[in-house]
């Protein structure tokens, strides 16, 4: 039996596709997240990691969807509304959580990636709520 001088087309073919996936997924880190938000709520990202984070958030719903930040001294401080077919790249500080609140009676749908401490906690609340939500 011969062994060939140089690779099959096969084994060239699955070195590149495993090379370009690897630099896909090295080009993109952090988390993505195709967001769906119930009428009437808001959804919670982060709060008293050590760390900042960013959002990169594509509104790909009917209806718009406000961005707050709650710091983790307290308080809620507006930051901007996104109208369907919108983008926006919000940075948000270490400690603080993301408020995406769904003010209509439609339910509500965001593309995201955040990039920074991705160690976030993640949840939903009625809108309105204003105190950091305590564990069970």
């Amino acid at each position: 039996m011969r062994t060939p001088k140089y690779p099959g087309p096969w084994l060239l073919l699955l070195a590149g596709l495993l090379l370009v996936t690897g630099l896909l997924a090295a080009r993109q880190p952090g988390l993505h997240s195709d967001l769906l938000i119930e009428p009437g709520k808001q959804f919670v990202l982060g709060g008293g990691q050590p760390g900042a984070f960013k959002v990169e958030a594509r509104n790909v719903g009917k209806v718009p969807v406000e961005f707050k930040e709650r710091p983790q001294g307290g308080g809620i401080f507006g930051r901007t509304t996104l109208a369907p077919c919108q983008r926006a790249t919000l940075r948000f500080l270490a400690g603080s959580s993301a408020l995406l609140l769904n003010p209509s009676a439609q339910t509500a749908n965001l593309k995201l990636h955040v990039t920074g401490d991705t160690r976030l906690s993640m949840g939903y609340e009625p809108n309105g709520t204003r105190e950091t939500p305590r564990e069970p």
